[in-house]
This record gives structure tokens, sequence and C-alpha cells, in this order.
């Protein structure tokens, strides 16, 4: 089988809010909306029966240098680590995943509280998140400082 070097996806939407460049711990007290392209509104049918939503976005605003190791959020008090052991905006693809909180689905829009991207970045997907596929989560003691 070959490797794909490289994939086209589709954008179903855009993230609306008021995050700049550098959100770092804004994010999770900011409300957004996704702005659903309104050919995909049936596909949001009963959405609202969940209190999360995992968004796909690219980070179309982040710098296309990669560092393959990294301290978290930049701070040299949290260990270098590498960078797909982080949640580094700063990778190959440029493709983020977020779990936030689904505040309301009127129409073709959704807000959410929670979500770490920027103003006018593209949504790829979105999916509902039932934590049902996560068991014994394990994460270093550091992570609870970030």
């Amino acid at each position: 089988m070959a490797l794909l070097e490289s994939v086209m996806v589709q954008t179903i939407g855009y993230v609306k809010n008021s995050l700049g460049r550098r959100p770092y711990n804004k994010w999770r007290d900011t409300e957004s909306e996704l702005i659903i392209n309104e050919e995909y509104q049936e596909a949001l049918y009963r959405l609202d029966e969940f209190s999360h939503i995992e968004v796909i976005f690219y980070l179309h605003e982040v710098d296309k240098e990669f560092r393959t190791r990294i301290h978290p959020t930049g701070n040299l008090e949290y260990p270098l680590m590498g960078a797909f052991a982080t949640r580094t905006p700063n990778r190959p693809s440029r493709i983020a995943l977020t779990t936030c909180k689904l505040l309301s689905v009127e129409g073709n829009i959704l807000r959410v509280k929670g979500l770490d991207a920027y103003d006018g970045s593209p949504v790829l997907d979105i999916k509902p998140y039932s934590g049902k596929h996560v068991e014994n989560l394990k994460v270093p003691q550091w992570i609870h400082r970030v």
C-alpha cells in the first residue's frame, strides 16, 4: 500500500469568536460559534442531546514552523516533551481536535464553550463526545498545571 503524502479535506464551516493568535488559557472560558454550512444543517439533528462535542478544525493562522521537542505552552517549568505528546498548535498537518461544551444548536449555528480555535478557523468535522471510549485515563502530573 502506498503512503499518501497529502490529502484534501472538505470544510463544513468556520469558527466565530474573540480569540486572537495566542489564546492559551483564555479559551477555556470563551464562548464560540461554529457556523456550519447550511447544506450540513440536517446533519446536526439531535446533536443537542449531547453535553459535549469534539471539534476537528484546521489551524489556519499557525506558523508552519515545526519543532519535534518543546516545553508545553513555551513554559520552561514544564518538562521538554515530544511535540506529539503536547497540544501545541505547531504540528506538521496543522489539524486540531478539542472536546468542548455544547451550549446550544440553533439552525446551522452551534454555540460552544472551551474551544481553543482562532476566530475564522475552518471546521473540518464535529462528533458527539460520549466519554465511554476512555477507560483508566493516565496523564503526567504536570498536565494538571497547564
